[in-house]
């Protein structure tokens, strides 16, 4: 489904030899340099054992050289406090027996050096060979900022290459380095950043002596955090030891540590680095964020641009979106006419071509989507979206670091789950979780898209304002006020209490790289196509099944039935025709199925078909118009499309199935019943337990129920 397809994959082209790890600050240009080595040859996953993206990528360096490139969390130094940070600690000190590093290549942003350096001195105290990709070059002349990157090369003891990512600048010098390095270790230093051994010395060499490998800095680590290592229970007891007979202060040796970095920093910058005042330089992202997170303007603006989101969504795709079904259109009805009546061409025609059609039709939406929250995100304009909604945030239970997940919610609700787990507090993370899923993820773009087309006129105001993109915007708006209702009444209930701090770091605004938007968007449409794709054609294929055959004595009923009726009406041939193809549907195992649940579902409008699609929905949303295809392809061959005949459907009284109160019942329990699997195993996997996804679907769902029926009976 789609909120488990965006966590995933690509192909292997080359063997990797070498492991390459990519490492440095939020913000520092880490992932721009990584999709600007990597190109499409990445993947995407989880680190073993934990719920953490883990982004690796296939690159040749230098003299054919093939290495794995992977991404690790950013992190602001070695003293981990989340579980993404945790990650790049582990590996970073060999502790992760999945994921190693023969080489770390560490991003510093030459605009804020002074910040980068410290974790970049801790890492060369580690004594593992290292490379710095020296970013932002651009942003400090821009600010003023003089780098002797020579001199600081000396003064590291490590290679530094200047790089710009966006333009592809420094990236051939960058692999030369990073080959050279492999080969020679020269990115390993020969002494210490600083005197680390005089923090605690007797330990220093107490755990030298179990561990001899380790640097000394490397020691300090262990004696601080060596219950979160995978050591035996001896050597864990044997350090413990070392802690308790050296009286060895964990806080106050980390204190001593960045004090003491600080003032080598300070040292460094003063040599090799001349910084204009910070009041004498003011970049022009000063002047904007004056404007766009203006305490009022700024919500203005972001209506306003998630007005044209939506809007976009609508126009840019109108028209490949046409010609994708016109194109289906046409081949089911050459199909049709030149195939023998055969069980394996009605499945071709009905099950696979229409399965097909609901696969692809979509892709235009899918990639313009994501290629605009990509925009969004490269120009720096997502994280004020966070800075602006964190005062509204507060009153309703959760805090601004819960708006990324919720926009990311907007892609997929199970990446955006997994990334909660950046916030620090236990019942703004839970809350989160909770109401995450009632964001109306791309899954549900399909859906609304075939509904709102059936029931909205094609109108535009003032030339360019779509009636049917204002009614996706207000979907979307609606998921967006019941997560925060939702969330306001639950957070009297959740009793956790536990103090919260938003800090954000705001990047400087940046034209978008369009490189990366456009391997982004094709991403998106490789993943739709192949996860989502199977699930759909899979569950298309035996939805043909069902809806094309059932018990042998219905089956068997009707056909002698409409076999009497052609022989007494031959004139009417055509007209028993469809209405033996609907009695069958009916008399089908989809068709007992969906009639048993009728009763439940018909006070929201719905018949016994969108019941069908309704259970489908469950392994994937979008599989409600893959079933809705199959459905109507199985009881009508006409070679229309799947909206006209939606647009055609009636009860057999002749009152039409999808009139605009039926529809907005249906787009509304789409908007808030929770019909993910996928979601549901990741909540469970985040909360460690049952609880809080059972009471998260039941609430979901009745909700759903309840607002349907309400809106139904409003507007009938």
């Amino acid at each position: 489904m789609v909120c488990r397809y965006f966590c995933s994959h690509s192909v292997n082209l080359i063997k990797p030899v070498l492991h390459i790890a990519l490492v440095g600050n939020p913000n520092s240009g880490k992932t721009s340099l990584f999709n600007a080595l990597t190109g499409l040859n990445q993947q995407v996953g989880n680190f073993p054992g934990v719920t953490v993206d883990k982004k690796t990528g296939h690159i040749q360096l230098a003299d054919h050289l093939p290495a794995e490139l992977v991404d690790l969390p950013g992190t602001y130094s070695l003293y981990p406090r989340r579980s993404d940070e945790w990650v790049a600690y582990k590996v970073l000190m060999g502790a992760d027996k999945d994921t190693r590093a023969d080489v770390v290549l560490l991003v510093a942003d030459a605009s804020n050096l002074k910040r980068n350096l410290l974790f970049c001195s801790q890492i060369i105290d580690l004594k593992i060979p290292v490379v710095m990709a020296l970013t932002m070059t651009d942003i400090a002349v821009k600010k003023d900022i003089k780098i002797d990157v020579g001199g600081l090369e000396a003064e590291l003891g490590i290679p530094v290459v200047a790089v710009n990512p966006r333009k592809n600048k420094g990236l051939t010098e960058l692999k030369k380095v990073l080959a050279r390095v492999a080969k020679t270790n020269a990115g390993i230093q020969t002494r210490d950043f600083m005197d680390t051994e005089q923090l605690a010395p007797a330990s220093i060499k107490a755990v030298q002596q179990l561990f001899p490998t380790l640097s000394n800095y490397a020691a300090i680590h262990y004696l601080i955090n060596h219950e979160n290592f995978p050591l035996s229970q001896t050597e864990q007891d044997a350090v413990e030891q070392i802690e308790i007979d050296n009286a060895f202060n964990p806080t106050k040796t980390q204190a001593e540590e960045i004090v003491q970095r600080y003032a080598h920093i300070r040292q460094i910058m003063k040599q090799h680095v001349i910084e204009t005042g910070p009041l004498e330089k003011k970049l022009f992202t000063d002047y904007l964020d004056n404007f766009f997170l203006h305490r009022t303007w700024g919500y203005i603006i972001l209506l306003a641009v998630l007005f044209l989101l939506f809007q976009s969504v609508f126009w840019l795709a109108r028209f490949p979106m046409d010609g994708i079904e016109w194109s289906f259109t046409h081949v089911s009805s050459w199909l049709d006419q030149h195939l023998p009546e055969a069980w394996w061409s009605n499945l071709l025609v009905n099950g696979f071509v229409a399965g097909l059609s609901g696969i692809l039709v979509f892709v235009p939406q899918i990639m313009i989507l994501f290629g605009l929250i990509t925009i969004l995100e490269d120009s720096g304009y997502m994280a004020r979206i966070s800075f602006l909604s964190d005062k509204l945030m507060r009153k309703v239970g959760l805090n601004g670091k819960s708006v990324m997940p919720m926009i990311s919610a907007f892609a997929c609700a199970v990446p955006a789950i997994m990334s909660a787990r950046n916030i620090e507090n236990r019942k703004e993370r839970l809350l989160t979780i909770l109401v995450t899923p009632l964001m109306s993820c791309s899954a549900r773009l399909p859906v609304y898209t075939i509904l709102i087309s059936l029931v909205i006129d094609d109108t535009y105001y003032l030339g360019f304002l779509s009636l049917q993109g204002l009614v996706m915007m207000g979907l979307y708006l609606l998921g967006t006020f019941m997560a925060l209702l939702v969330s306001y009444v639950m957070k009297w209930f959740i009793k956790i209490k536990e103090k919260s701090f938003f800090i954000l770091e705001l990047p400087i605004y940046r034209a978008p790289r369009w490189k990366n938007v456009g391997i982004t968007m094709i991403e998106k449409a490789k993943i739709f196509v192949t996860d989502a794709g199977k699930v759909i054609m899979i569950i298309s294929l035996l939805l043909w099944f069902l809806s094309s055959y059932g018990p042998s004595n219905r089956m068997e009923k009707v056909e002698n039935k409409y076999a009497i009726l052609l022989q007494q009406l031959p004139k009417q041939k055509d007209s028993l025709r469809k209405h033996l193809s609907s009695e069958k549907l009916e008399n089908s195992y989809a068709g007992i199925l969906g009639k048993s649940i009728e009763p439940v579902i018909r006070p929201l409008g719905f018949d016994w078909k969108i019941g069908i699609a309704l259970i489908t929905s469950f392994a994937a949303r979008e599989v409600f118009v893959g079933t809705m295809a199959t459905l109507y392809s199985v009881e009508e061959t006409d070679g229309s499309s799947l909206r006209q005949k939606m647009h055609a459907a009636a009860y057999p009284d002749g009152k039409k199935i999808y009139t605009l109160p039926a529809a907005f019942s249906l787009m509304i329990f789409y908007v808030l019943a929770m019909q993910c699997m996928s979601t549901l195993a990741v909540v469970k996997r985040e909360t460690k337990s049952w609880k809080w996804p059972v009471f998260q679907f039941i609430y979901m769902t009745a909700l759903a129920y309840l607002m349907s029926l309400l809106v139904y009976q409003l507007f009938s």
